[in-house]
């Protein structure tokens, strides 16, 4: 129905009206959206920014002043292209639900909302995401979602000729554009300042982040959809060992989840947090950094030629891995899992979820301890034949229900958090429960290095252990793990590595065990365990460096 607005007729979405309602232009919507998320959004990027400056200082107020303003006005415009009066309600409707989220976990967690941990989110396993729900989560939504698009829906579109639209709409984004120039010229010393300091604050500024790393990740991920991996290590041989061996081989490899070195026992750690372990002939790598700090990142690179040292995302994720290139030499390659899956690494090759077997009184609601693993070893030592690598993928100590990962004769530290909701919890008992998650890692790889111990007369076998990242346990007010890996703390970055080999293995492989002990003392990583595993399986290919081969350096004598 044609209302008059000065000279020109205007018109008005005739919703039939329910309670109280509002009219507002497209423009409007956008403006109360914006400014909603610059104030409510947004505390984590402002309060970094604020971290190093004087409260008590006119040029703070006038600095955070000026942020505020370049919020609102970078969220409109971030908007204003995907806005029209059909489009505006559930684009900013879906945009509140996924803000409300996010600004939950990256408040309570302290969390970054970059393309890693989008890429996490996007493909976290069902009973993992329920862990993250609590009470808090609800009220949080509540609050800053359900509220919000209560108010949102009550509003009535203006509807506009598409001529006056189309003028309105430029007048409102030359206005936005000069608002963001302006306070970007107020506070561009100090703001450059910062960014260059701590250049992944953005990923904190919401819900940019959650737009800018969303579409970075759908993009990524459309842009490898259907592309057949790069072959790599096509040239990979058996070595002149496998024809000298009395007997067969095999290589465990156990990827541990969420372990950190710093609550390992035999690295030092005040409590004893692996006591079976202590007990085994067992080489500790003491100083060892991870890939990544999530999974995601962490287990692709860890089987790739070249990880870290120059870290390419679109290299690793679109080659074969490791388990492709000794598969090619003739290697039986299993990936028993106990987690999300391989993350790619083991596309084309045997894979089994322990799942998909469940070991009674070991699952139940969807997931298995780790002890279910083991059955995979057993299989293995009575297959004997050949070379054979296993590859167990641990569910560990992946949190927040670290109270989860461990069966009651763990619980020894006490009191253990029973919740997970971290924030319910002291740190004191956060630290408990993930101890004795540590615990039970613990049991299970000494019981799988007792099991090939007790066949080394029939095997000759090795076991390697090691964490994909590390974790945060309240420390600095950092939860869980998944920080940007130029600022992640090292609790995240820092993980336990162990190796164990029978005698037979040792002798067939010409390794000083000695050496590899001093070895195990000095700074290692996940870039080595391409190599080293190349270098124990015995699989000749140019990939193969030496240098980077944790064992090579430790043969008396060629294999």
């Amino acid at each position: 129905m044609p209302v008059r607005n000065g000279a020109m007729s205007v018109h008005v979405d005739r919703a039939p009206a329910r309670g109280l309602a509002v009219e507002a232009t497209t423009e409007q919507v956008l403006l109360a959206a914006s400014l909603f998320w610059a104030l409510a959004a947004n505390r984590p990027f402002l309060s970094a920014a604020l971290k190093e400056r004087a409260l008590s200082h006119p040029s703070t107020w006038l600095f955070v002043l000026a942020l505020v303003v370049g919020l609102v006005a970078l969220n409109w415009l971030l908007l204003a292209p995907f806005a029209c009066r059909w489009t505006v309600k559930p684009l900013v409707s879906l945009l509140l639900v996924a803000t409300a989220f996010a600004i939950h976990f990256m408040q309570e967690l302290g969390v970054y909302l970059d393309p890693g941990m989008l890429r996490n989110v996007l493909h976290t396993h069902p009973g993992e995401a329920r862990e993250l729900l609590s009470l808090r989560l609800v009220a949080h939504l509540l609050l800053y979602a359900v509220l919000p698009l209560a108010l949102l829906w009550r509003v009535r579109i203006v509807r506009r000729p598409w001529g006056r639209a189309l003028l309105v709409r430029s007048v409102w984004v030359l206005m936005a554009l000069a608002i963001l120039a302006g306070a970007l010229l107020a506070m561009f010393q100090p703001l450059a300042s910062f960014i260059r300091n701590q250049h992944d604050a953005r990923y904190l500024i919401t819900p940019a982040n959650a737009v800018w790393s969303l579409g970075r990740v759908l993009v990524s991920e459309a842009h490898g959809a259907g592309t057949p991996r790069r072959s790599i290590g096509g040239d990979a041989v058996p070595g002149p060992s496998w024809s000298a061996a009395a007997r067969p081989r095999l290589v465990v490899l156990v990827v541990g989840e969420t372990a950190r070195a710093a609550n390992w026992g035999l690295n030092g750690y005040a409590r004893q947090t692996t006591p079976q372990l202590a007990s085994l002939p067992v080489i500790n790598f003491t100083q060892v950094s991870s890939c990544g700090t999530s999974t995601e990142v962490s287990l692709p690179c860890m089987f790739a030629p070249v990880g870290r040292r120059d870290y390419d995302e679109t290299r690793i994720r679109g080659s074969e891995s490791l388990l492709h290139v000794v598969a090619r030499a003739g290697v039986d390659v299993q990936w028993i899992d106990n987690q999300g899956g391989c993350k790619g690494v083991c596309d084309g090759l045997p894979y089994e979820s322990t799942l998909s077997r469940p070991a009674d009184g070991l699952c139940s609601d969807g997931a298995c301890f780790d002890e279910t693993l083991l059955a995979g070893i057993a299989q293995r030592l009575d297959r004997g034949r050949g070379v054979q690598l296993l590859v167990l993928h641990q569910l560990g100590n992946h949190g927040p229900g670290y109270f989860r990962r461990y069966p009651p004769p763990f619980d020894r530290f006490a009191p253990a958090c029973r919740s997970d909701d971290l924030q319910a919890c002291t740190q004191a008992e956060i630290v408990n429960a993930y101890d004795n998650a540590l615990l039970y890692t613990d049991h299970v790889l000494a019981t799988a290095i007792r099991r090939l111990q007790a066949r080394a007369g029939e095997v000759d076998s090795a076991l390697v252990y090691v964490s994909d990242h590390g974790e945060s346990l309240g420390e600095n007010n950092l939860f869980l793990h998944g920080i940007p890996y130029a600022i992640a703390p090292d609790t995240q970055k820092r993980v336990p590595m162990l190796m164990w080999m029978s005698d037979g293995f040792r002798q067939s492989m010409a390794i000083d065990a000695g050496c590899l002990q001093q070895r195990a003392t000095q700074p290692a990583g996940h870039d080595h365990l391409f190599h080293t595993l190349l270098g124990l399986l015995d699989v000749r290919t140019a990939l193969h460096e030496p240098a980077w081969d944790l064992v090579h350096g430790c043969r008396t004598l060629a294999p």
